[in-house]
Protein backbone atom coordinates (compact mmCIF):
# COMPACT_ATOMS: atom_id res chain seq x y z
CA UNK A 1 0.00 0.00 0.00
CA UNK A 2 1.61 3.25 -1.13
CA UNK A 3 0.66 6.72 -0.01
CA UNK A 4 3.18 8.58 -2.17
CA UNK A 5 2.23 12.19 -2.78
CA UNK A 6 3.89 11.98 -6.19
CA UNK A 7 1.03 9.73 -7.41
CA UNK A 8 -1.13 12.82 -8.01
CA UNK A 9 -0.84 13.49 -11.74
CA UNK A 10 -3.37 16.29 -12.39
CA UNK A 11 -1.94 19.50 -13.84
CA UNK A 12 -2.53 23.08 -12.73
CA UNK A 13 -3.52 25.23 -15.71
CA UNK A 14 -3.04 29.01 -15.67
CA UNK A 15 -4.89 31.10 -18.27
CA UNK A 16 -4.08 34.80 -18.24
CA UNK A 17 -6.26 37.61 -19.65
CA UNK A 18 -8.88 35.32 -21.15
CA UNK A 19 -11.75 37.13 -22.89
CA UNK A 20 -14.36 35.99 -22.75
CA UNK A 21 -35.53 25.83 -10.17
CA UNK A 22 -35.11 22.41 -11.14
CA UNK A 23 -33.68 19.52 -9.16
CA UNK A 24 -32.00 20.89 -6.04
CA UNK A 25 -30.12 17.76 -4.99
CA UNK A 26 -26.60 17.36 -6.33
CA UNK A 27 -24.62 14.16 -6.17
CA UNK A 28 -20.95 15.08 -5.92
CA UNK A 29 -19.45 14.38 -9.33
CA UNK A 30 -16.30 12.30 -9.10
CA UNK A 31 -15.43 12.21 -12.78
CA UNK A 32 -12.94 14.14 -14.87
CA UNK A 33 -13.21 11.89 -17.88
CA UNK A 34 -15.60 9.31 -19.29
CA UNK A 35 -14.60 6.86 -16.58
CA UNK A 36 -15.21 7.14 -12.85
CA UNK A 37 -12.42 8.65 -10.79
CA UNK A 38 -10.63 5.97 -8.76
CA UNK A 39 -9.79 6.18 -5.07
CA UNK A 40 -6.19 6.81 -4.01
CA UNK A 41 -5.73 3.03 -3.66
CA UNK A 42 -7.58 0.36 -5.66
CA UNK A 43 -9.20 -1.41 -2.69
CA UNK A 44 -9.30 0.99 0.27
CA UNK A 45 -10.34 -0.10 3.79
CA UNK A 46 -14.03 -0.21 4.70
CA UNK A 47 -14.76 3.30 5.99
CA UNK A 48 -17.85 2.32 7.99
CA UNK A 49 -15.94 -0.40 9.84
CA UNK A 50 -13.11 2.04 10.59
CA UNK A 51 -15.47 4.68 12.02
CA UNK A 52 -17.12 2.06 14.25
CA UNK A 53 -13.73 0.68 15.31
CA UNK A 54 -12.72 4.19 16.45
CA UNK A 55 -15.78 4.50 18.69
CA UNK A 56 -18.08 6.17 16.18
CA UNK A 57 -21.66 5.26 15.35
CA UNK A 58 -23.20 4.44 11.96
CA UNK A 59 -26.91 3.66 11.63
CA UNK A 60 -27.42 0.04 10.51
CA UNK A 61 -29.40 1.25 7.48
CA UNK A 62 -26.72 3.64 6.19
CA UNK A 63 -24.74 2.24 3.27
CA UNK A 64 -22.00 3.49 0.94
CA UNK A 65 -23.23 3.00 -2.60
CA UNK A 66 -22.50 4.02 -6.17
CA UNK A 67 -24.82 6.78 -7.33
CA UNK A 68 -24.90 6.29 -11.09
CA UNK A 69 -22.23 8.36 -12.87
CA UNK A 70 -21.74 10.56 -9.83
CA UNK A 71 -19.50 8.30 -7.78
CA UNK A 72 -20.00 7.17 -4.20
CA UNK A 73 -22.51 8.50 -1.72
CA UNK A 74 -24.55 7.42 1.30
CA UNK A 75 -27.99 5.86 0.92
CA UNK A 76 -30.61 4.41 3.26
CA UNK A 77 -31.04 0.66 2.79
CA UNK A 78 -34.30 0.85 4.79
CA UNK A 79 -36.65 3.61 5.96
CA UNK A 80 -35.12 5.75 8.73
CA UNK A 81 -37.39 7.81 11.02
CA UNK A 82 -36.94 11.55 11.50
CA UNK A 83 -34.67 12.39 14.45
CA UNK A 84 -32.59 9.21 14.17
CA UNK A 85 -28.83 9.46 14.61
CA UNK A 86 -27.26 8.52 11.28
CA UNK A 87 -23.53 8.98 11.97
CA UNK A 88 -21.60 10.10 15.04
CA UNK A 89 -17.87 10.85 15.12
CA UNK A 90 -15.93 11.15 18.39
CA UNK A 91 -13.60 14.13 18.76
CA UNK A 92 -10.42 12.35 17.62
CA UNK A 93 -11.80 11.16 14.25
CA UNK A 94 -12.29 14.48 12.34
CA UNK A 95 -9.11 15.67 10.63
CA UNK A 96 -8.20 19.23 11.72
CA UNK A 97 -5.17 21.48 11.55
CA UNK A 98 -3.51 21.03 14.96
CA UNK A 99 -3.75 23.70 17.63
CA UNK A 100 -0.70 26.00 17.77
CA UNK A 101 0.03 25.29 21.42
CA UNK A 102 -0.05 21.50 21.03
CA UNK A 103 3.19 20.77 19.17
CA UNK A 104 4.74 18.87 22.14
CA UNK A 105 8.20 19.47 20.72
CA UNK A 106 7.30 17.91 17.36
CA UNK A 107 9.60 19.65 14.86
CA UNK A 108 7.63 18.34 11.87
CA UNK A 109 4.58 20.06 13.32
CA UNK A 110 6.54 23.32 13.68
CA UNK A 111 7.69 23.03 10.07
CA UNK A 112 4.07 22.51 8.96
CA UNK A 113 2.99 25.65 10.86
CA UNK A 114 5.78 27.65 9.18
CA UNK A 115 4.58 26.52 5.76
CA UNK A 116 0.93 27.27 6.65
CA UNK A 117 1.79 30.89 7.53
CA UNK A 118 2.09 31.60 3.80
CA UNK A 119 -1.58 30.69 3.20
CA UNK A 120 -4.01 33.65 3.02
CA UNK A 121 -7.16 33.39 5.15
CA UNK A 122 -9.46 33.31 2.12
CA UNK A 123 -7.76 30.06 1.01
CA UNK A 124 -8.26 28.36 4.38
CA UNK A 125 -8.75 25.02 2.60
CA UNK A 126 -5.05 25.00 1.70
CA UNK A 127 -4.07 25.26 5.36
CA UNK A 128 -5.98 22.12 6.28
CA UNK A 129 -4.82 20.65 2.96
CA UNK A 130 -1.24 20.81 4.26
CA UNK A 131 -2.24 18.65 7.21
CA UNK A 132 -3.96 16.26 4.82
CA UNK A 133 -0.77 16.00 2.73
CA UNK A 134 1.28 15.41 5.87
CA UNK A 135 -0.96 12.51 6.88
CA UNK A 136 -1.03 11.16 3.33
CA UNK A 137 2.79 11.05 3.34
CA UNK A 138 3.05 9.50 6.81
CA UNK A 139 3.51 5.73 7.02
CA UNK A 140 0.85 4.25 9.28
CA UNK A 141 -1.17 7.48 9.58
CA UNK A 142 -4.20 7.19 11.85
CA UNK A 143 -6.31 8.72 9.05
CA UNK A 144 -4.99 6.48 6.25
CA UNK A 145 -8.23 4.39 6.10
CA UNK A 146 -10.06 7.67 5.43
CA UNK A 147 -7.47 9.26 3.12
CA UNK A 148 -7.18 6.12 0.98
CA UNK A 149 -10.91 6.42 0.22
CA UNK A 150 -10.54 9.97 -1.18
CA UNK A 151 -10.75 10.48 -4.96
CA UNK A 152 -7.51 10.56 -6.90
CA UNK A 153 -8.62 13.65 -8.86
CA UNK A 154 -11.24 16.39 -8.54
CA UNK A 155 -13.44 18.17 -11.08
CA UNK A 156 -12.75 21.72 -9.90
CA UNK A 157 -11.69 24.31 -12.53
CA UNK A 158 -8.02 24.53 -11.45
CA UNK A 159 -7.66 21.10 -13.10
CA UNK A 160 -9.53 22.08 -16.27
CA UNK A 161 -7.65 22.33 -19.55
CA UNK A 162 -6.89 25.83 -20.82
CA UNK A 163 -9.71 25.52 -23.36
CA UNK A 164 -12.23 24.50 -20.72
CA UNK A 165 -11.25 27.41 -18.48
CA UNK A 166 -11.92 29.70 -21.44
CA UNK A 167 -15.19 27.84 -22.02
CA UNK A 168 -16.50 29.25 -18.72
CA UNK A 169 -16.91 32.61 -20.57
CA UNK A 170 -17.47 34.48 -17.30
CA UNK A 171 -14.82 37.00 -16.24
CA UNK A 172 -15.38 36.91 -12.43
CA UNK A 173 -14.91 33.13 -12.32
CA UNK A 174 -11.97 33.23 -14.73
CA UNK A 175 -10.34 35.71 -12.37
CA UNK A 176 -10.84 33.42 -9.36
CA UNK A 177 -9.57 30.32 -11.21
CA UNK A 178 -6.46 32.16 -12.38
CA UNK A 179 -5.91 33.57 -8.89
CA UNK A 180 -5.96 30.08 -7.37
CA UNK A 181 -3.67 28.69 -10.06
CA UNK A 182 -1.19 31.52 -9.52
CA UNK A 183 -1.32 30.93 -5.78
CA UNK A 184 -0.58 27.21 -6.16
CA UNK A 185 2.34 27.82 -8.50
CA UNK A 186 3.79 30.46 -6.16
CA UNK A 187 3.01 28.45 -3.03
CA UNK A 188 4.92 25.45 -4.41
CA UNK A 189 8.05 27.64 -4.35
CA UNK A 190 7.28 28.86 -0.81
CA UNK A 191 6.90 25.27 0.43
CA UNK A 192 10.19 24.23 -1.12
CA UNK A 193 11.99 27.21 0.40
CA UNK A 194 10.57 26.43 3.85
CA UNK A 195 11.56 22.75 3.85
CA UNK A 196 14.81 22.74 1.85
CA UNK A 197 17.03 22.91 4.95
CA UNK A 198 14.80 20.84 7.25
CA UNK A 199 16.22 17.51 8.44
CA UNK A 200 14.46 14.43 7.14
CA UNK A 201 13.12 13.44 10.58
CA UNK A 202 11.59 16.92 10.93
CA UNK A 203 10.30 17.21 7.37
CA UNK A 204 6.52 17.93 7.41
CA UNK A 205 5.94 15.63 4.43
CA UNK A 206 8.39 12.88 5.25
CA UNK A 207 10.90 14.11 2.70
CA UNK A 208 8.47 13.75 -0.18
CA UNK A 209 8.32 16.39 -2.89
CA UNK A 210 5.21 18.57 -2.81
CA UNK A 211 4.39 20.34 -6.08
CA UNK A 212 1.53 22.56 -7.31
CA UNK A 213 -0.41 19.49 -8.47
CA UNK A 214 -0.38 17.75 -5.07
CA UNK A 215 -1.12 21.07 -3.34
CA UNK A 216 -4.07 21.55 -5.69
CA UNK A 217 -5.31 18.03 -4.93
CA UNK A 218 -5.15 18.69 -1.18
CA UNK A 219 -6.84 22.10 -1.41
CA UNK A 220 -9.60 20.61 -3.59
CA UNK A 221 -10.10 17.65 -1.26
CA UNK A 222 -10.61 20.02 1.66
CA UNK A 223 -12.71 22.67 -0.13
CA UNK A 224 -15.06 20.01 -1.51
CA UNK A 225 -15.40 17.94 1.68
CA UNK A 226 -14.55 19.96 4.81
CA UNK A 227 -17.03 21.65 7.15
CA UNK A 228 -16.42 24.74 9.27
CA UNK A 229 -17.75 23.79 12.71
CA UNK A 230 -17.45 24.96 16.31
CA UNK A 231 -14.08 24.12 17.73
CA UNK A 232 -12.34 24.72 21.02
CA UNK A 233 -14.16 26.94 23.52
CA UNK A 234 -12.57 30.38 23.90
CA UNK A 235 -12.07 32.37 27.11
CA UNK A 236 -15.03 34.63 26.32
CA UNK A 237 -17.36 31.64 26.29
CA UNK A 238 -17.65 31.50 22.50
CA UNK A 239 -16.05 28.87 20.33
CA UNK A 240 -13.66 29.21 17.42
CA UNK A 241 -14.69 28.34 13.87
CA UNK A 242 -12.60 25.31 12.87
CA UNK A 243 -12.41 23.68 9.41
CA UNK A 244 -12.44 19.91 9.71
CA UNK A 245 -12.77 16.89 7.46
CA UNK A 246 -15.45 14.50 8.68
CA UNK A 247 -14.84 10.93 7.51
CA UNK A 248 -17.97 9.25 6.11
CA UNK A 249 -20.12 12.33 6.85
CA UNK A 250 -18.46 14.11 3.93
CA UNK A 251 -19.93 11.52 1.57
CA UNK A 252 -23.40 13.05 2.00
CA UNK A 253 -24.43 14.89 -1.15
CA UNK A 254 -25.78 18.45 -1.37
CA UNK A 255 -29.39 19.61 -1.37
CA UNK A 256 -31.04 22.95 -0.60
CA UNK A 257 -33.79 20.76 0.93
CA UNK A 258 -31.66 18.23 2.82
CA UNK A 259 -32.96 15.21 4.69
CA UNK A 260 -30.18 15.35 7.29
CA UNK A 261 -28.32 17.93 9.37
CA UNK A 262 -25.07 18.17 11.33
CA UNK A 263 -25.32 18.55 15.10
CA UNK A 264 -22.48 19.10 17.57
CA UNK A 265 -22.80 17.84 21.12
CA UNK A 266 -20.56 18.53 24.08
CA UNK A 267 -21.22 17.08 27.50
CA UNK A 268 -20.87 19.28 30.59
CA UNK A 269 -18.21 17.01 32.07
CA UNK A 270 -16.44 16.28 28.78
CA UNK A 271 -14.79 19.07 26.76
CA UNK A 272 -14.54 16.85 23.68
CA UNK A 273 -17.02 17.44 20.87
CA UNK A 274 -19.19 14.77 19.25
CA UNK A 275 -20.13 15.51 15.63
CA UNK A 276 -23.36 13.86 14.53
CA UNK A 277 -25.56 13.67 11.48
CA UNK A 278 -29.26 13.41 12.37
CA UNK A 279 -32.21 12.64 10.10
CA UNK A 280 -34.10 15.91 9.60
CA UNK A 281 -37.00 14.15 7.87
CA UNK A 282 -38.30 10.62 7.46
CA UNK A 283 -35.81 9.08 5.04
CA UNK A 284 -37.20 6.57 2.58
CA UNK A 285 -35.52 3.37 1.49
CA UNK A 286 -32.90 4.01 -1.24
CA UNK A 287 -32.90 7.79 -0.61
CA UNK A 288 -29.52 9.50 -0.74
CA UNK A 289 -28.45 11.18 2.50
CA UNK A 290 -28.12 14.92 1.84
CA UNK A 291 -26.82 17.98 3.67
CA UNK A 292 -27.04 21.64 2.72
CA UNK A 293 -23.50 22.77 1.83
CA UNK A 294 -24.65 26.39 2.02
CA UNK A 295 -26.79 28.92 0.14
CA UNK A 296 -24.06 29.52 -2.43
CA UNK A 297 -23.96 30.73 -6.01
CA UNK A 298 -22.66 28.49 -8.80
CA UNK A 299 -19.28 30.25 -8.83
CA UNK A 300 -18.52 28.85 -5.37
CA UNK A 301 -20.11 25.46 -6.03
CA UNK A 302 -17.91 25.00 -9.11
CA UNK A 303 -14.75 26.51 -7.60
CA UNK A 304 -14.90 24.57 -4.32
CA UNK A 305 -17.01 21.48 -5.02
CA UNK A 306 -16.69 20.86 -8.75
CA UNK A 307 -20.37 20.91 -9.67
CA UNK A 308 -23.08 23.28 -10.89
CA UNK A 309 -26.60 23.40 -9.46
CA UNK A 310 -29.28 23.82 -12.17
CA UNK A 311 -31.78 26.62 -11.48
CA UNK A 312 -29.84 27.58 -8.36
CA UNK A 313 -32.03 30.13 -6.50
CA UNK A 314 -28.88 31.71 -5.03
CA UNK A 315 -27.02 32.12 -8.31
CA UNK A 316 -26.27 35.62 -9.54
CA UNK A 317 -24.06 37.53 -11.96
CA UNK A 318 -21.44 40.08 -10.95
CA UNK A 319 -21.09 43.47 -12.62
CA UNK A 320 -18.72 46.33 -12.01
CA UNK A 321 -20.42 49.58 -11.06
CA UNK A 322 -19.17 51.85 -13.84
CA UNK A 323 -20.63 55.24 -14.73
CA UNK A 324 -20.00 54.92 -18.45
CA UNK A 325 -21.60 51.46 -18.62
CA UNK A 326 -24.68 52.61 -16.73
CA UNK A 327 -25.00 55.74 -18.86
CA UNK A 328 -24.91 53.55 -21.97
CA UNK A 329 -27.56 51.21 -20.51
CA UNK A 330 -29.83 54.15 -19.64
CA UNK A 331 -29.52 55.66 -23.10
CA UNK A 332 -30.16 52.25 -24.70
CA UNK A 333 -33.31 52.04 -22.57
CA UNK A 334 -34.47 55.43 -23.84
CA UNK A 335 -33.97 57.15 -20.48
CA UNK A 336 -33.09 60.82 -20.91
CA UNK A 337 -30.35 62.72 -19.07
CA UNK A 338 -28.62 59.89 -17.20
CA UNK A 339 -26.05 61.20 -14.73
CA UNK A 340 -24.02 58.15 -13.78
CA UNK A 341 -20.75 59.57 -15.11
CA UNK A 342 -21.26 63.01 -13.59
CA UNK A 343 -23.49 62.81 -10.50
CA UNK A 344 -24.41 65.90 -8.50
CA UNK A 345 -22.68 66.44 -5.16
CA UNK A 346 -25.75 65.30 -3.18
CA UNK A 347 -25.92 62.15 -5.33
CA UNK A 348 -22.20 61.49 -4.74
CA UNK A 349 -22.83 61.66 -1.02
CA UNK A 350 -25.47 58.94 -1.24
CA UNK A 351 -23.22 56.85 -3.48
CA UNK A 352 -20.54 57.15 -0.82
CA UNK A 353 -23.01 55.91 1.81
CA UNK A 354 -23.74 52.97 -0.49
CA UNK A 355 -19.97 52.31 -0.72
CA UNK A 356 -20.06 52.94 -4.48
CA UNK A 357 -17.96 56.11 -4.32
CA UNK A 358 -14.58 56.82 -2.76
CA UNK A 359 -11.15 55.22 -2.47
CA UNK A 360 -12.38 52.09 -0.68
CA UNK A 361 -15.58 51.70 -2.67
CA UNK A 362 -16.84 48.18 -3.33
CA UNK A 363 -17.77 48.39 -7.00
CA UNK A 364 -18.90 44.79 -7.42
CA UNK A 365 -22.71 44.62 -7.69
CA UNK A 366 -24.97 41.68 -8.49
CA UNK A 367 -28.14 40.76 -10.36
CA UNK A 368 -30.11 37.61 -9.57
CA UNK A 369 -30.43 35.51 -6.44
CA UNK A 370 -33.08 36.13 -3.77
CA UNK A 371 -32.79 39.95 -4.12
CA UNK A 372 -33.10 39.95 -7.95
CA UNK A 373 -31.29 43.31 -7.89
CA UNK A 374 -28.65 44.03 -5.24
CA UNK A 375 -29.98 46.74 -2.93
CA UNK A 376 -26.99 49.05 -3.35
CA UNK A 377 -27.37 48.99 -7.13
CA UNK A 378 -31.11 49.60 -6.98
CA UNK A 379 -30.72 52.54 -4.61
CA UNK A 380 -27.99 54.07 -6.78
CA UNK A 381 -30.17 53.84 -9.89
CA UNK A 382 -33.15 55.37 -8.13
CA UNK A 383 -31.06 58.27 -6.85
CA UNK A 384 -29.15 58.95 -10.08
CA UNK A 385 -32.25 58.84 -12.26
CA UNK A 386 -33.98 61.66 -10.38
CA UNK A 387 -33.21 65.34 -9.98
CA UNK A 388 -35.44 65.68 -6.93
CA UNK A 389 -33.07 65.74 -3.95
CA UNK A 390 -35.89 66.60 -1.53
CA UNK A 391 -37.89 63.51 -2.56
CA UNK A 392 -34.83 61.31 -2.01
CA UNK A 393 -34.18 62.80 1.45
CA UNK A 394 -37.66 61.71 2.58
CA UNK A 395 -36.54 58.06 2.43
CA UNK A 396 -33.84 56.15 4.26
CA UNK A 397 -31.37 53.95 2.40
CA UNK A 398 -33.12 50.72 3.36
CA UNK A 399 -36.25 51.93 1.58
CA UNK A 400 -34.34 52.92 -1.54
CA UNK A 401 -32.54 49.54 -1.56
CA UNK A 402 -35.74 47.46 -1.43
CA UNK A 403 -37.33 46.15 -4.61
CA UNK A 404 -40.42 45.15 -2.63
CA UNK A 405 -41.14 48.83 -1.88
CA UNK A 406 -42.83 50.02 -5.04
CA UNK A 407 -41.84 53.30 -6.66
CA UNK A 408 -40.56 55.25 -3.63
CA UNK A 409 -39.56 58.12 -5.95
CA UNK A 410 -42.57 57.90 -8.27
CA UNK A 411 -43.74 55.78 -11.21
CA UNK A 412 -41.65 57.59 -13.82
CA UNK A 413 -38.46 57.15 -11.82
CA UNK A 414 -39.15 53.48 -11.13
CA UNK A 415 -39.91 52.79 -14.79
CA UNK A 416 -36.63 54.43 -15.82
CA UNK A 417 -34.76 52.37 -13.23
CA UNK A 418 -36.26 49.06 -14.35
CA UNK A 419 -35.71 49.80 -18.05
CA UNK A 420 -32.07 50.69 -17.36
CA UNK A 421 -31.65 47.41 -15.51
CA UNK A 422 -33.18 45.47 -18.41
CA UNK A 423 -30.79 47.19 -20.82
CA UNK A 424 -27.93 46.31 -18.48
CA UNK A 425 -29.01 42.66 -18.64
CA UNK A 426 -28.99 42.78 -22.44
CA UNK A 427 -25.45 44.18 -22.40
CA UNK A 428 -24.33 41.48 -19.92
CA UNK A 429 -25.93 38.73 -22.02
CA UNK A 430 -24.21 40.00 -25.17
CA UNK A 431 -20.82 39.61 -23.45
CA UNK A 432 -21.24 35.82 -23.81
CA UNK A 433 -20.07 34.81 -27.29
CA UNK A 434 -22.52 31.88 -27.52
CA UNK A 435 -26.25 31.42 -26.94
CA UNK A 436 -27.87 28.85 -24.64
CA UNK A 437 -29.15 26.77 -27.58
CA UNK A 438 -25.61 26.52 -28.96
CA UNK A 439 -24.28 25.39 -25.58
CA UNK A 440 -27.00 22.77 -25.20
CA UNK A 441 -26.29 21.51 -28.72
CA UNK A 442 -22.62 21.01 -27.84
CA UNK A 443 -23.57 18.98 -24.74
CA UNK A 444 -25.92 16.80 -26.80
CA UNK A 445 -23.12 16.00 -29.24
CA UNK A 446 -21.04 14.61 -26.37
CA UNK A 447 -18.12 16.30 -24.65
CA UNK A 448 -15.73 15.55 -21.79
CA UNK A 449 -17.11 15.98 -18.29
CA UNK A 450 -14.98 19.09 -17.64
CA UNK A 451 -16.21 20.68 -20.88
CA UNK A 452 -19.77 19.79 -19.92
CA UNK A 453 -19.29 21.42 -16.50
CA UNK A 454 -18.01 24.60 -18.18
CA UNK A 455 -20.96 24.59 -20.59
CA UNK A 456 -23.47 23.97 -17.79
CA UNK A 457 -21.96 26.80 -15.78
CA UNK A 458 -22.28 29.38 -18.54
CA UNK A 459 -25.79 28.14 -19.42
CA UNK A 460 -26.84 28.78 -15.82
CA UNK A 461 -25.27 32.27 -15.82
CA UNK A 462 -27.17 33.21 -18.98
CA UNK A 463 -30.35 31.74 -17.50
CA UNK A 464 -29.92 33.99 -14.44
CA UNK A 465 -29.74 37.07 -16.67
CA UNK A 466 -32.79 35.98 -18.66
CA UNK A 467 -34.79 35.29 -15.47
CA UNK A 468 -33.90 38.75 -14.11
CA UNK A 469 -35.00 40.33 -17.39
CA UNK A 470 -38.33 38.49 -17.26
CA UNK A 471 -38.91 39.57 -13.66
CA UNK A 472 -38.09 43.22 -14.39
CA UNK A 473 -40.19 43.24 -17.57
CA UNK A 474 -43.23 42.06 -15.58
CA UNK A 475 -42.63 44.90 -13.12
CA UNK A 476 -42.45 47.45 -15.94
CA UNK A 477 -45.74 46.19 -17.39
CA UNK A 478 -47.37 46.41 -13.96
CA UNK A 479 -46.11 49.98 -13.53
CA UNK A 480 -47.46 50.90 -16.97
CA UNK A 481 -50.84 49.45 -16.07
CA UNK A 482 -50.86 51.43 -12.81
CA UNK A 483 -49.87 54.60 -14.66
CA UNK A 484 -52.72 54.11 -17.12
CA UNK A 485 -55.18 53.66 -14.28
CA UNK A 486 -53.89 56.77 -12.56
CA UNK A 487 -54.21 58.89 -15.68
Amino acid sequence: MSNSIASTTSKIVLTINSKTTGVTTFHRRLTTSATATPRLVPNPPDLIKWVKKEGGFVHPSVRIAQSGAFGLGLIASEQIPKGSDLIALPDHVPLKFPEIESDNGDESYSSLVNVARHVPEELWAMRLGLKLLQERAKTGSFWWPYISNLPETYSVPIFFSGDDIKNLQYAPLLYQVNKRCRFLLDFEKEVRREVEDVKLQNHPFGGRDVDASSLGWAMSAVSSRAFRLHGKALQNGNSSDVPMMLPLIDMCNHSFNPNAEIVQEQGSGNPKMLVKVVAGTNIKERDNLTLNYGCLNNDLFLLDYGFVVPSNPYDCIELKYDGGLFDAASMAAGVSNPSFSSPASWQKQILSELNLEGERALLKVTLGGPEVVEGRLLAALRVLLTNDAEAVQKHDLDTLKSLSIKSPLGLANETAVLRTLIALCVIALNHFPTKIMEDESLIEKGVSSSTELALQFRIQKKSVIIDVMKDLTKRVKLLSANESLAS
